[in-house]
């Protein structure tokens, strides 16, 4: 009779384990899936282009930050200088400091092409880069405008495409190039 209550009890104990195990690992993935839900909602991008949570995170903390020439902080910062903060605690490298520095270290990708965490570069009213942000998916990008801090914007408005330049991703001989696979984070 005792031993008959020991395995019921040691098969008791391994079935709460294994229940509480598929449980975390079934929490974690509905965590994933809200999150990416979450994100896709507020920054427009569909669900199945939110790869990458940790990209939507970093860009939703900032969201509203209000712009400073040269400024690096949530006090305020710059387009040059946000694609950074993004590419340094995203992707763990770093790019350049300033929109054209930024543009010089990356690979020319063309708009249809563009894939989350690509750069994409402006010419407002000049011949030479003059803003940068990184790229969310379906034509959405965050970046750090003058007029309204670190917000998302779409490709598509006419005041993009105007000026729209070209998108662009960390050189390949850079040992320390992101990487898109968001399962690495």
């Amino acid at each position: 009779m005792n031993t008959k209550k020991l395995i019921a009890g040691m098969l008791f104990i391994g079935f709460c384990l294994v229940s509480h195990a598929q449980t975390t690992n079934k929490s974690k993935g509905d965590q994933d899936n809200l999150a990416k839900e979450y994100f896709s909602q507020i920054m427009g991008v569909a669900v199945n282009a939110t790869t990458n949570t940790k990209l939507y995170q970093f860009v939703y903390d900032w969201l509203g930050t209000p712009y400073r020439l040269g400024g690096d902080s949530k006090n305020g910062i710059d387009c040059s200088k946000f694609s950074l903060a993004v590419y340094e605690n995203v992707f763990n490298t770093t790019i350049g400091y300033n929109s054209r520095n930024q543009f010089d270290n990356v690979t020319p990708v063309r708009k249809n092409d563009l894939q989350p965490g690509d750069l994409v570069f402006f010419k407002i009213r000049s011949k030479s880069i003059t803003h940068v942000g990184v790229y969310l998916g379906d034509n959405k990008f965050a970046h750090a405008s003058s007029s309204k801090g670190v917000m998302v914007s779409n490709l598509n408005e006419a005041y993009w495409q105007r000026y729209y330049y070209n998108g662009g991703r960390p050189n390949k001989d850079d040992s320390r190039t992101m990487t898109a696979d968001a399962s690495s984070y």
